[in-house]
């Protein structure tokens, strides 16, 4: 698989890290860099439909770990 945009390695590192006392911080630096990039969208022409679509994607995965992290958090405790 190859990368073609700059918030996908954080996006990778999010979605394939195994440690999960490790795992908020890939997640968070990956949106970030989402966010970002969405900010860029607003500033200039809104990106290709390709990179938008890869986005939501992403943002969507990323909200799926999330949850994963929650439910791993409480039985922790």
């Amino acid at each position: 698989m190859t990368l073609e945009y700059g918030w996908e390695n954080l996006y990778q590192a999010a979605i394939l890290e195994t440690d999960w006392s490790r795992i908020e911080d890939h997640i968070q630096a990956a949106d970030s860099a989402i966010k970002q990039r969405l900010h860029e969208f607003s500033l200039n022409h809104g990106g290709t439909p390709e990179e938008n679509m890869a986005i939501s994607k992403a943002l969507m995965a990323l909200e799926g770990i999330r949850k994963d992290v929650a439910a791993w958090k409480l039985k922790q405790r």
